[in-house]
């Protein structure tokens, strides 16, 4: 999904882009294909035990930035409090964390901004989520660029990309900051490292031209994960292993996910074994094929054929919506209390799933006051409801969706 600006300024309103029809990047020759897959059902081959905590959390990447701009939170007695403090007593018990490597406007969620919230946070008890973007701005299927400084040769890439999510996660645990979560990529359906790691999942390909076309992000994500591997076994600082997640949007479509997931596996390059958790995107404004039934057959399919926990990592809803929108779920209302409907459908769908693999649902960026469509064409979709009249002051008063998660 496209998100865009960072400081606080009156309500603003983004059109969504059309998803990207580039064409992807000339690949190397595939890798001689993998071993034929065991397709027996994980689920009738192990059955792991169920997650210890279902997450619950909120993405609350631009709260410094908003706070620093004026803004001032209060919670549903008026009280005037900090945001985590609002939402936790809610019920969130996870904040996500978007990190971007040199991007523009210094302090915007590169890593010194990341590591402050994040230690302040953790200070809370909070469980930490980082969400590597792998890139100097916004990371998503219509854009997802490698940074600037980075090199264009693939292996060059993966070294650089190796190190620097090593760098990254020792650089957090000499902070004091144990991850609980680490999604290598953010919404990378098109891949990542553009142009080099491009990659077109169109299922009118057949499965050996996709495989092809899947070996290079393969190659980079494979050394994303070895990163992970060498901070947890440096000897610079006592790294505790996160959760390695692939986060993908769509989550409701099961063609694109079996096509996805088989072809980046397809490529003999990353395995089954190289990632610990999914992690899916579930929004109710880009299609009205995106239904709570769609996400349960999608979700259900994955957890019996992988084996592995399921997270919702990025979803909305508007509480306000004036325009032409068709939403997936007509019959949840537009309304603070249709927020809350729908994610709590949503974590029914993912608790319901088998084998206890359900594990976690995260709303975005339900803070951003001066985002509130959140990158949607509706008007809001965010917890708290704004009064500009003493600008630059901005004084956001919780609705009572900031409750959606209590007792979960």
């Amino acid at each position: 999904m496209l998100k865009s600006l960072r400081r606080v300024i009156p309500l603003v309103l983004l059109t969504l882009l059309t998803p990207s029809s580039c064409s992807p990047p000339s690949l190397r020759s595939p890798r001689a294909p993998a071993p034929a897959h065991d397709s027996t059902p994980l689920l009738s081959r192990q059955s792991p035990s169920p997650p210890i905590t279902f997450y619950t959390g909120h993405d609350l990447s631009s709260l410094s930035i908003l706070e620093s701009s004026g803004a001032i939170y209060y919670d549903s007695q008026n009280q005037s409090s900090v945001s985590e403090d609002i939402l936790s007593a809610g019920g969130m018990n996870t904040v996500r964390l978007r990190l971007w490597v040199n991007p523009p406007a210094p302090s915007d969620y590169d890593l010194a901004y990341v590591l402050a919230l994040a230690q302040r946070f953790s200070a809370k008890g909070l469980r930490i989520y980082l969400d590597f973007h792998f890139s100097d701005t916004w990371a998503d299927p219509q854009h997802n660029n490698a940074p600037v400084a980075w090199p264009g040769d693939l292996d060059a890439l993966a070294s650089t990309l190796k190190g620097y999510v090593n760098e990254t996660l020792v650089a957090f645990a000499e902070g004091g900051v144990q991850l609980d979560l680490v999604s290598l990529g953010n919404e990378i359906r098109h891949g990542m490292l553009w142009p080099l790691g491009q990659v077109d999942v169109d299922v009118s390909l057949d499965d050996q031209e996709r495989v092809a076309n899947f070996t290079n992000l393969a190659t980079l994500y494979k050394a994303a994960r070895e990163g992970v591997d060498d901070a947890v076994q440096s000897a610079a600082a006592e790294v505790t292993k996160p959760q390695v997640m692939i986060h993908i949007d769509n989550g409701w479509n099961l063609t694109l996910q079996e096509a996805w997931f088989g072809a980046l596996t397809g490529t003999g390059i990353v395995s089954d074994e190289d990632w610990d958790v999914f992690g899916f995107s579930f929004y109710p404004f880009y299609g009205t094929a995106a239904t709570l039934a769609n996400l349960e057959t999608s979700l259900t399919t994955l957890a019996q054929r992988y084996g592995k926990p399921i997270q919702v990592v990025e979803t909305d809803y508007p509480a306000i919506c004036n325009a032409s929108v068709a939403l997936s779920e007509p019959t949840i209302p537009v309304s603070v209390q249709g927020q809350t409907e729908w994610v709590r459908d949503i974590v029914d769908v993912v608790k319901g799933l088998p084998g206890g693999l359900g594990q976690g649902v995260h709303y975005w960026e339900p803070a951003w006051l001066n985002l509130t469509g959140l990158g949607s064409a509706c008007e809001d979709a965010i917890l708290f409801d704004t009064d500009w009249s003493e600008w630059p002051v901005a004084r956001a008063y919780a609705r009572d969706s900031v409750n959606m998660f209590l007792d979960v």
